[in-house]
C-alpha cells in the first residue's frame, strides 16, 4: 500500500467503493487524512464500514469541510451528465481527482526520479503494460505493475528511487489526473470508444492526449490519424516524442519490418530484434505492443539484449491469445477475451491453419466482418446461443459442426487438428461472443477451455499453470 501523505490533515471524500475506492480510502487514512466514503450501492457502503472506513451520505455532508473528492473511474465525471457527487464538489469549489492522480502526487513527493511508465490507447493497453513490466522484472529491476490492470495503483509498494512503476490507464483515470507526469507515456492507438462517457470523439482524443502531453518522453503509435496529429502537435510544442508504426517505415522512431523490430534515426534504420518464434507476440497488433514496450524499456535504461530476453520469456496474458499447450504439431490457444467479432480478428489473422471454437451470447453484427479470415479456418466448432447465426454465416464458406459445449468442441477440434498435414495447426478459442449464455464471464469460459485442453492425453502445457 502507498500511504498518501500529501493529504495528511485534510478531509477527503471518496465516492465509489469498488476495489480501487476501498484501496484509496485506506491509503488516505494511512497517510493521515480524514476520509468520508459513500456509494450509491448500500452493499458497498456496508462493506466499507465493515472494513473500518467511515461512511456518510455525501449529500448530507458539509462540503465546506471537504478538501478534495476522489472519484472512482467508473463514475461519470462529465457525460452523459456529471454524477451528483461531482455537482456538489464543483458547487463547493472542491477539486475532483482520481487514485492515479494521488499516485502521481505521492511519487513527486517521495521519489520523483522513480521511473514511471504509463500506458493508454483504445486497444493493446493490457498486453503492453504486462510486457513492459515483465521485461523490466526479467532484467532485475524493482518493478510494480497496476492501475487499470491487476492491482489498484495505490495498492502498490510505496515510491522509492529505482523502483519502476508500469501503470495501465483508462481514459476515465486520465480524466481524473490533472497533474499526471509519467517518465514515459505510451499512446498506442485511438478509435471510437467510451463515447457515452466522453460525449464526442474529440473529447475522447483530448483526454487520451493528456497522458502523452504530460510525459517526459511520449511514445505514440502513428498508424491512425488521431495519434499522428497528437505526435505532430507534441513535437511542435517541443516535447520529446518517439513514434512507432507497424504500417510503414519511419525516418525517426521504431517500426516493424515483418517480424523484425527496427529503430531509425535521421533516415538510417537498424534491426533491434526479431519477434520470430515468440508465440505470445504473434500478429500485427502484438508487433505494435512490442514496439512500444521496446521503446519504453530502452528509455528506462535497459539494453537491447535485456529487452529481447524479456520478450522471449513473456507468457502473454491469460485469455488473450494465451498459449495453453501443445500436442505434437497442434497448438491450443485461449482467446476467450474476444467477446465480439472485432476482438476476434487479431487472433484469426495470426494463424494460417485454424480449428476455430466460436459462439456464445451473440453480439450485434455477428461474424460478417470476419469473412476475410474464413479461408484460414479448417473447421469451426460452434457453441452456445450464437450457433444458428454463425452456422448461417459459415455455410458455403468453410466446414463447421455444432458442438454445443466447450468440452465437446475441444475434444473434436483436437482430434481433427491432429490429422491436419500443415506444419502447425491451431485449436483456437476466440468466441466472437459474450459468455453469459453458458458462463459467468469470459475468464470462467477461458478457464473451462484450458481445463478441457489440459485433460487431453499426451498434452504438453506451455508456461505456468493458471487457474
Amino acid at each position: 500500500m502507498i500511504p498518501v501523505s500529501t493529504f495528511a490533515g485534510k478531509t477527503i471524500a471518496v465516492f465509489g467503493l469498488g476495489g480501487s475506492g476501498i484501496a484509496t480510502a485506506k491509503s488516505l487514512l494511512e497517510g493521515g487524512a480524514s476520509v468520508i466514503v459513500w456509494d450509491d450501492n448500500p452493499e458497498s457502503v456496508a462493506r466499507a464500514r465493515a472494513d473500518g472506513v467511515e461512511a456518510a451520505d455525501l449529500r448530507e455532508t458539509d462540503w465546506n469541510e471537504i478538501d478534495a473528492l476522489v472519484l472512482s473511474p467508473g463514475v461519470p465525471l462529465t457525460h452523459p451528465r456529471p454524477h451528483w457527487s461531482v455537482d456538489l464538489a464543483h458547487t463547493a469549489g472542491v477539486e475532483v481527482i482520481g487514485d492515479v492522480e494521488l499516485f502521481a502526487r505521492e511519487r513527486r513527493a517521495r521519489a520523483p526520479t522513480a521511473p514511471f511508465v504509463a500506458v493508454t490507447g483504445t486497444n493493446g493497453k493490457s498486453t503492453t503494460t504486462a510486457l513492459i513490466a515483465h521485461v523490466l522484472e526479467s532484467a532485475g529491476r524493482d518493478t510494480q505493475m497496476g492501475g487499470n490492470i491487476g492491482k489498484a495503483v495505490l495498492s502498490l509498494a510505496p515510491p522509492q528511487p529505482g523502483r519502476h512503476y508500469v501503470v495501465e490507464c483508462s481514459s476515465y483515470q486520465i480524466d481524473l489526473a490533472p497533474t499526471f507526469d509519467p517518465s514515459v507515456g505510451i499512446l498506442l492507438n485511438l478509435s471510437p470508444d467510451h463515447l457515452d462517457r466522453h460525449g464526442t470523439m474529440a473529447n475522447y482524443v483530448a483526454v487520451k492526449k493528456r497522458l502523452a502531453a504530460g510525459s517526459e518522453t511520449a511514445i505514440v503509435g502513428v498508424d491512425d490519424a488521431h495519434c499522428r496529429a497528437i505526435a505532430d502537435r507534441l513535437e511542435k510544442d517541443g516535447r520529446k516524442v518517439i513514434r512507432i508504426s507497424v504500417a510503414h517505415a519511419l525516418d525517426d522512431g521504431f517500426f516493424a519490418d515483418g517480424a523484425a523490430l527496427m529503430r531509425a534515426s535521421s533516415g538510417r534504420a537498424e534491426k533491434l530484434l526479431s519477434l520470430q518464434g515468440i508465440g505470445a507476440l504473434r500478429g500485427r497488433h502484438n508487433a505494435q505492443n512490442a514496439l512500444a514496450a521496446a521503446a519504453a524499456c530502452l528509455s528506462c535504461g535497459l539494453t537491447v539484449a535485456e529487452v529481447e530476453a524479456g520478450f522471449k520469456s513473456f507468457p502473454g496474458l491469460a485469455h488473450r491469445m494465451e498459449q495453453v499447450a501443445r500436442r505434437g504439431h497442434v497448438l491450443f490457444v485461449n482467446d476467450s477475451k474476444a467477446t465480439n467479432a472485432d476482438a476476434a480478428a487479431p487472433a484469426l489473422s495470426s494463424f494460417p491453419r485454424i480449428y476455430w471454437i466460436a459462439g456464445g451470447l451473440p453480439k450485434q453484427g455477428g461474424i460478417e466482418s470476419l469473412k476475410p479470415f474464413f479461408p484460414r479456418i479448417a473447421k469451426a466448432y460452434l457453441v452456445g446461443e450464437a450457433t444458428p447465426a454463425f452456422a448461417a454465416a459459415l455455410k458455403g464458406e468453410t466446414d463447421y459442426e455444432i458442438s454445443g459445449t466447450i468440452d465437446a468442441a475441444v475434444e473434436h477440434a483436437a482430434r481433427d487438428a491432429a490429422s491436419d498435414p500443415a506444419e502447425e495447426a491451431v485449436v483456437l478459442l476466440s468466441p466472437a461472443c459474450a459468455s453469459f449464455d453458458q458462463f459467468r464471464n469470459f475468464e470462467v469460459r477461458g478457464d473451462a477451455f484450458r481445463a478441457a485442453v489440459l485433460s487431453l492425453p499426451d498434452i504438453e502445457p506451455i508456461g505456468e499453470k493458471r487457474g
